[in-house]
């Protein structure tokens, strides 16, 4: 575990109801700076994903991601990092449905609405339109799982759906593949494909 997943570790378990004080002697030691409130773990592996393919080192520049554990949780986080907790800058990517929840949080704990970044959807609709079906085929065939992608798309609930609803779904199915295909389809996005909010969110930081 490297010492900014210690930090991120501390903060999921004060925000659970254990004590602040790891995550405030982590923060001071680490010089956390900025933390980037996700909805969870394939949003993570995006960000991550992006921030490597432009050499960014986030934990070196006291960038901490914390995947939540669900949008509804973010004005708990946002409380406990933002000016009235560790009093550190706080920024966010969320999906559409739950942008409502992300400014709320972010008001009650006095940050700006303008560090949050909207998907269309959610993110996962973002890197499909973004890649094209083609090319993720391309990518589900290279990871060994065209096979179960084509017995999906041949269930009748999925044949009067369009093929980029189809992807999402299937994204979304297994336990896993939704957070493995957020890395790949990030990895496999050329400069001009990056969706604005990935885009966006890695400017703000």
């Amino acid at each position: 575990m490297t010492d900014m997943e210690a930090f991120r570790e501390a903060v999921l378990g004060w925000a659970a109801g254990g004590p602040g004080e790891p995550a405030g002697e982590l923060a001071e030691l680490l010089r956390v700076r900025t933390a980037v409130l996700l909805e969870g773990p394939s949003d993570l592996a995006a960000v991550e994903a992006l921030a490597a393919r432009h050499g960014r080192d986030l934990a070196a520049e006291g960038v901490c991601v914390v995947p939540m554990g669900g949008a509804m949780n973010v004005g708990r986080f946002a409380a406990l990092l933002g000016p009235t907790g560790l009093g550190l800058r706080l920024t966010g990517l969320c999906d559409e449905n739950e942008q409502g929840f992300y400014e709320r949080g972010f008001a009650r704990a006095g940050v700006a609405s303008d560090g949050i970044l909207v998907c269309t959807a959610d993110l996962e609709d973002e890197l499909i339109r973004a890649l094209g079906v083609p090319r993720i085929e391309e990518i589900i065939r290279a990871e060994g799982d065209l096979a179960a992608w084509q017995t999906f798309v041949r269930q009748p609930a999925q044949q009067d759906r369009p093929q980029q609803q189809r992807m999402r779904r299937f994204l979304g199915t297994k336990s896993g593949r939704k957070i493995r295909y957020s890395r790949l389809l990030t990895e496999a996005l050329g400069p001009e494909q990056v969706p604005a909010p990935l885009r966006g969110l890695l400017l703000h930081l």
